[in-house]
């Protein structure tokens, strides 16, 4: 029976595990080993004789030479390494001596960097402040150094909002309102704010008044629900259909709390004691979309007929009308809502 040539088998060397064909074996061998086979065949011997097994197991291992070839690709990938490691630790150490206060000063990277960060910083700021100063220059004050230093104001009011929201922010949010009509249209807009934004109101209220006739509370409540929701009518394109009409029959129910309690006013000021709440908050998170005062009112009102007078847009008509001052503590109409309260308490006493 012929043997087989042995198959080659992985050499597993520091350079990895590789499989390499090693041929070491001389053709001398080789013919012996066939003399040997054929000779076996003759003889009918079915195994190779135990004196050749150590030949074939001699040929699968390399001979010292291949090892010497492995062992130098070994040491040259450890110097590889061992250059690259020493090269990352001196830039490091190069690095360090930069940022060290031993420096000779040829190298800035600690100072350059964050000079020129800080720089862009102020740079970005000065330009929001001038936005801003451009949005509420009516109200701003000139520093004497040629400067302008800017009032503070709550926190949502910044350089990207709406002028026309800051400004309504400076002159009429949270200010303490006694007239009917004002209060109407306070009320009003706060019905309307499930659909539009503050920005979005402010920028059609010339509209809005134009349509409900100054948001007098008898005009509106003589206006047909047909002629407002009709198509191409003014009205048409600030809300819908359901909204137009619950305006105009808020204001029907305005007029019969006009007559029960005298005025809308003593009567929306009679929930607080003719006294605004006064909110002493510091952050944005702190003041609240509805409390329990806004909720006893609501239901009030849905006991009476009003409609869309959920504790939500009942709150913010409290926080337009100023009913509750819900100013940061750190803006400066935080304390101009307060003298203004006062005042008006004040014109109330007098005959």
């Amino acid at each position: 029976m012929n043997l087989t040539e042995p198959e080659e088998r992985p050499v597993l060397v520091p350079a990895g595990n590789k499989s390499r064909s090693v041929d070491f074996r001389k053709p001398v061998k080789k013919e012996k080993e066939k003399d040997s086979s054929a000779g076996d065949d003759a003889k009918g011997k079915k195994f190779p004789s135990p004196a050749k097994l150590p030949e074939i197991a001699a040929e699968r291992v390399p001979s010292g030479e291949a090892f010497g070839r492995n062992r130098k690709n070994a040491c040259s990938i450890l110097k590889c390494r061992q250059n690259n490691m020493s090269a990352s630790c001196s830039s490091d150490a190069s690095t360090d001596s930069s940022h060290s206060k031993a420096s000779t000063g040829r190298i800035i990277r600690q100072n350059s960097a964050p000079a020129r960060y800080l720089e862009r910083r102020r740079q970005r700021s000065s330009t929001d402040d001038e936005k801003l100063f451009k949005i509420l220059a009516p109200d701003a004050e000139l520093s004497g150094g040629g400067g302008h230093s800017i009032k503070k104001r709550c926190a949502w009011i910044t350089s990207n909002t709406d002028p026309l929201y800051a400004a309504f922010h400076d002159q009429e949010w949270g200010i303490p309102i006694h007239d009917d009509k004002k209060l109407f249209e306070l009320f009003s807009y706060s019905t309307a704010l499930a659909e539009l934004t503050w920005p979005a109101i402010l920028a059609r209220r010339h509209i809005f008044r134009a349509v409900f006739s100054d948001f007098d509370p008898v005009a509106v409540s003589k206006l047909q629900d047909r002629k407002i929701s009709a198509p191409g009518c003014p009205a048409s394109s600030l809300l819908s259909e359901m909204k137009l009409r619950s305006i105009v029959e808020n204001a029907r129910q305005v007029c019969k709390v006009i007559d029960e309690c005298g005025s809308f006013d003593s009567y929306v000021w009679g929930f607080v004691g003719c006294r605004p709440i006064l909110c002493n908050f510091r952050y944005v998170r702190q003041v609240p979309i509805k409390t329990s005062k806004a909720e006893t009112i609501s239901k009030d009102l849905v006991r009476r007929g009003f409609r869309g007078v959920g504790p939500t847009a009942v709150y913010s008509f409290m926080q337009a009308a100023g009913i509750t001052n819900d100013h940061l503590v750190n803006c400066f109409r935080h304390q101009d809502c307060i003298l203004a309260a006062a005042d008006s308490n004040v014109e109330e006493k007098d005959p």
